[in-house]
């Protein structure tokens, strides 16, 4: 009957009509496991729990968020402060030992340069010697002396410079 104005036989009607039953049947099926899981995660929210206790609960619960977010906030705080306070803190070192003197070996004389963040530091050079040993300080500015530095002095510089944090 259908053949006629369709020009569609109606057994291709009817396999097409048991597919998509099928099709929906398993979706069904499907639906219903989910809708079984998630009724029993909520049985076991809800166990031993009435309304008045779900609501301390949610009230404690957002306490918490409420304390949390103020000890984030603290925290960002010290943290910014931190980080302003390491501007001005030795960052940057490099130690060169050498032999102040040809005749004595082991370099026993040194050279340590420290930095902070903005290449601002000192040079301390310590020259052993036989008759003793002699400190020398020379104020670093911007990566650079005012006074003229030796050559492991320059080295140190160097070395300090090239260590990032």
């Amino acid at each position: 009957m259908f053949e006629k104005y369709l020009g569609i036989s109606t057994d291709y009607i009817v396999i097409g009509l048991a597919a998509l039953v099928v099709v929906l049947l398993i979706l069904f099926i499907v639906n219903a496991v989910k809708l079984k899981r998630l009724k029993d995660r909520y049985d076991i929210f809800m166990k031993g729990k009435t309304a008045k206790s779900l609501e301390d609960t949610l009230v404690y619960r957002l306490d918490q968020l409420e304390d949390l977010t103020k000890a984030n906030a603290a925290n960002e705080r010290n943290i910014q402060s931190i980080i302003k306070q390491m501007e001005f803190c030795f960052q940057k070192y490099a130690v060169v030992k050498y032999d102040a003197l040809q005749e004595m070996g082991g370099k026993l004389s040194c050279v340590l340069c420290m930095l902070n963040e903005k290449n601002d530091g000192f040079v301390i050079n310590v020259v052993h010697s036989r008759e003793g040993c002699y400190n020398y300080v020379k104020e670093i500015i911007d990566g650079h002396s005012v006074i003229g530095l030796s050559e492991e002095e320059e080295q140190a510089l160097e070395e300090a410079l090239k260590n990032e944090k």
